[in-house]
């Protein structure tokens, strides 16, 4: 979702809150057990991208940590920071650092409290072909894109190649043109677009991880309002350990309970493309890679958030004086969470 889309969103919360919280209902109170409600809206359908989660809610490890965790499904109705600024949700995926960056600008009141992905999975991908082995000489050639990305991660291009918006193709979400075009090249999500081409056409595709090219971004941000922050301390800091917790069964254990939940929100989630995910998540270090060998999954550093900023300061989406600060707080992460049942799992 692009910085205009959230700001006319949280603009127009408001008038819908009453809609959204009859079709959603907010957290709040304790349940007949005595468990603290809060709400979580993702960001799409249920996938594995979601897993630790679902696993989290699968295994009790909300339930342990003394909340009542309702897990509101995504997709194409489902506005998270609107969910969040009508206090309709306490808790919601940002899908990446430009979410909580937009709703600082917006003043919506809320902020990221963990990053559940280090490396954004957004990726490119072409045909196998002898000219283009690097994102850089991808420069001058068309590339499908979509409207999102072009005020997003496309700034980010423009500024480190010298990418040109003469450049740009729409995409659609639709694989056709880019089966039928050996010279395509387009941008898709590691766990989906590459696997969906091999499944069609048997070519292994090239993809290129924008992260693993220095895109600084973290991905999957969990936002809280300031509302609950301030009000529910005790609150966040559960559902973030439970979360990390989940997150760690779910990579490092048998990942079935959150899969059973998964299908159940999302019928049209089948095992290979469960399996494919988490296989990917894995194998280039989406969840667990750098900082997490020490802080934990779900670790955020003031450095990489200012030099986010400072990318897209560059790159010309942002204000040098715009409050980074504001979009996420250290709080509740970087304390080793998830290090100990992660050995006690893998035996490391």
């Amino acid at each position: 979702m692009n910085r205009n889309l959230i700001l006319g969103a949280v603009a127009a919360a408001v008038a819908v809150a009453v809609v959204i919280v009859l079709a959603v209902g907010p957290g709040g109170g304790r349940d007949e057990s005595g468990l603290t409600r809060v709400s979580f809206a993702t960001d799409w359908k249920a996938q594995a991208e979601h897993g630790g989660f679902y696993q989290a809610l699968a295994n009790g490890y909300y339930a342990e940590a003394g909340l009542d965790v309702k897990i509101v499904q995504g997709g194409p109705g489902i506005n998270v920071p609107q969910l969040l600024a009508a206090h309709s949700v306490d808790f919601g995926i940002g899908s990446n650092n430009f979410i909580p960056l937009n709703i600082v600008e917006a003043g919506a009141g809320a902020r990221a409290v963990m990053a559940t992905f280090q490396k954004d999975p957004q990726v490119f991908i072409t045909h196998p072909r002898e000219d283009v082995k690097s994102i850089a000489d991808m420069k001058g050639m068309p590339i499908m894109v979509s409207d999102a990305t072009v005020s997003a991660f496309w700034q980010w291009l423009k500024a480190k190649y010298d990418f040109e918006d003469s450049q740009i193709r729409k995409y659609t979400f639709n694989l056709a043109p880019f089966l039928t075009d050996p010279a395509a090249i387009q941008q898709g999500y590691l766990s989906s677009e590459p696997y969906m081409i091999r499944k069609e056409t048997g070519i292994e595709p090239q993809v290129f991880l924008l992260s693993d090219y220095g895109y600084p971004g973290y991905a999957a941000v969990v936002l809280a309002a300031d509302r609950t922050i301030a009000e529910q301390p005790e609150a966040v800091q559960a559902f973030v350990d439970a979360s990390i917790r989940g997150w760690v069964s779910y990579l490092y254990g048998d990942p079935a309970p959150a899969n059973a939940l998964i299908k159940r929100d999302n019928p049209e989630m089948t095992d290979d493309v469960i399996a494919n995910a988490i296989s990917m998540m894995k194998k280039y270090g989406i969840v667990e890679s750098g900082d997490t060998a020490t802080l934990g999954i779900g670790a955020m550093t003031d450095a990489r958030w200012r030099e986010f900023h400072l990318t897209m300061v560059t790159a010309g989406v942002y204000s040098a004086g715009l409050d980074v600060h504001s979009a996420y707080t250290l709080e509740f992460i970087n304390q080793g969470a998830g290090l100990g049942l992660k050995k006690q799992l893998t035996g490391e």
